[in-house]
């Protein structure tokens, strides 16, 4: 059967079960738009290429399955950088094509001709430039393989015009033969019996679960690991939801902004159980006194990241949900043959009092003030089903959305993690409800933030994707107002936004949005009652908060974990790592 490349490209995406892709056409991927016209694929035409990227991951996240995005040459493909970059830090599943100016015509400075695998390089798992149309399926069939398997990640297929537009042999590859790649996926037999026996002999373990649990589909497999043994879990900001917040041995976040009993029990813990977590420097804080006196197991998919922050005394290369299972065959075994952990009451009982005297907490709303922006948070949690999907944005709003929302199931939680990426919010929320239209999305963002992606309400309300959209809108950059004020003396250089300019109401309404604006504490439930009755187009609702209100707690950079700093009206205002 002859095709074009073109057509090749299209059907191809088809043989992957590709059901959406997210892009905006373009000079050298036009011959790729028009095959679109008679496939079942859905294409959502986006406002910016850098919201293609994000709603591309924002499917990715929670659905598990690659997200596509396609847009042209130049312009076009270096405005995907940022959401490859952001899908390769945190590890999401993504397909990025690209359109490139005629094969004569590389390497001429061709209008829109920029070096695309050149520039990607770095922020994709693996880039491919393909010459002939000839070769088209098999690179679809190579980058889908690449993308979701090992650890998962971002690959991009750049695309000549002329290749789209030659014909080709249609030819459907079986199979995928890369003898440079061959992802190993179960730990090795010795290192999961050593595992399992520091396990059984730690007197104050914990597990230190990251976002490859979700990677890994490993959810269930983690909660029997804990229930087994009895350890507590911390999950990173990229694991929320991996593991229960209502479970009794759940800790919540550690990190810079983790609440201060995951934090301090990490600290002082003689063994971490890290499970698909990378020792990111935002949870170690000051790495030479980070757990000083913890071994380290470390299970990771990919072998780079073993040693690469901490050297483990058990590092183990594979597959977490894999591993994991062999971890509590490998305990099980140990305990059927009458070994048994230390008592660990004492332990149990430091967990709890760090927990009693520590809960994450704010100061209550003054009559006068702005709303405060915990409390718009939980009353949204509150407002929502259990299993509701939440996708932030990057700031403050971020980490009091971890911090207060509840996360009960795996998948829906979104965010952008590594990068940290202003304006993943939006998008991502859309690719989200596409990929899970059976769900509530609730898009928690900053009004910086939400200026950046916005005009990606327009895609939402176009193609009919009611996604729900809470700003926090305290009219400043909020995590650098809240950095100035702590670490430069109040000076604030180039942080204030304003409340009025723009209107959001106005705008999100111009979009073909329904917002609200709610400025005092008894309007909060009233508009978010309405929005969450409204489910054939997307909601605004510009909530006027507190630019005062600062993210506690919080361990200042360069400073080790010990020196966690609480809210000032928590007994202690230090921590002091709970010697």
């Amino acid at each position: 059967m002859k095709l074009t490349g073109a057509q090749a490209l299209i059907k191809s995406l088809e043989m992957e079960s590709v059901e959406v892709v997210f892009g905006l056409p373009g000079g050298c991927i036009l011959p790729a738009y028009d095959p679109i016209l008679e496939s079942s694929i859905r294409h959502i035409l986006v406002r910016h290429e850098q919201g293609a990227g994000h709603m591309a991951e924002g499917y990715a996240h929670v659905t598990g399955r690659p997200g596509v995005a396609m847009v042209t040459s130049g312009p076009a493909a270096t405005n995907l950088v940022t959401p490859l970059c952001d899908a390769y830090m945190d590890s999401v599943p993504m397909v990025a094509i690209t359109g490139q100016v005629g094969t004569p015509f590389i390497g001429t400075d061709a209008f829109q001709e920029c070096d695309t695998v050149g520039i990607t390089r770095s922020v994709t798992k693996h880039n491919t430039l393909v010459m002939t149309a000839q070769d088209i399926p098999r690179a679809v069939k190579e980058a889908f393989h690449i993308a979701t398997t090992g650890r998962p990640g971002p690959v991009l297929i750049d695309v000549p015009k002329d290749v789209l537009q030659n014909t080709m042999d249609w030819d459907w590859p079986d199979s995928v033969d890369l003898p440079g790649y061959k992802p190993n996926t179960r730990g090795h037999p010795k290192m999961i019996k050593d595992a399992a026996r520091l396990i059984l002999e730690s007197h104050q373990p914990v597990i230190y679960a990251g976002g490859g649990i979700l990677k890994a589909r490993a959810a269930e497999a983690l909660r029997e690991l804990a229930e087994l043994t009895g350890i507590h879990v911390v999950t990173t900001l990229m694991a929320r939801g991996a593991f229960p917040d209502d479970h009794p041995l759940c800790l919540g976040m550690p990190g810079m902004h983790g609440n201060y009993t995951a934090v301090t029990s990490m600290q002082r813990s003689d063994l971490l159980i890290a499970l698909g977590s990378r020792f990111d420097d935002r949870v170690t804080g000051k790495l030479d006194g980070f757990a000083p006196d913890a071994k380290i197991i470390h299970v990771d998919i990919d072998p780079a990241e073993l040693g690469k922050v901490r050297r483990p005394d058990v590092p183990i290369v594979g597959d977490c949900r894999l591993v994991i299972e062999e971890l509590v065959t490998a305990v099980r075994d140990l305990m059927a043959g009458g070994t048994t952990a230390p008592d660990r009451s004492e332990w149990k009982a430091r967990i709890s009092g760090w927990q009693e005297k520590y809960p994450l907490a704010y100061e209550p709303h003054v009559e006068g003030d702005a709303l405060k922006p915990q409390m718009v948070l939980e009353t949204l949690r509150d407002s929502a089903p259990d299993d509701c999907i939440v996708v932030s944005g990057v700031g403050q709003h971020q980490m009091w959305a971890s911090q207060y929302w509840k996360f009960n199931h795996p998948y829906t939680w979104v965010n952008s993690g590594g990068l940290g990426t202003m304006g993943f919010s939006v998008p991502a929320a859309i690719g989200a409800k596409v990929g899970r239209p059976d769900k509530m999305v609730w898009a928690v963002d900053g009004d910086g933030c939400f200026q950046m992606t916005a005009q990606e309400l327009t895609t939402a309300s176009m193609e009919r994707i009611p996604i729900k959209v809470a700003i926090l809108n305290n009219s400043y950059l909020g995590m650098v107002r809240q950095w100035q004020e702590m670490f430069y003396d109040e000076r604030y250089s180039e942080v204030y936004l304003s409340p009025d300019t723009p209107d959001y109401v106005k705008w999100a309404e111009a979009m073909g949005c329904v917002a609200f604006r709610a400025e005092h504490p008894e309007e909060v439930q009233i508009v978010i009652d309405k929005a969450n009755e409204i489910d054939d187009r997307p909601v605004v609702i510009d909530f006027r908060t507190d630019s005062n209100e600062k993210v506690y707690p919080m361990v200042a950079p360069g400073q080790t974990n010990d020196g966690i700093v609480v809210p000032p009206f928590q007994e202690g205002h230090h921590g002091q790592g709970g010697r």
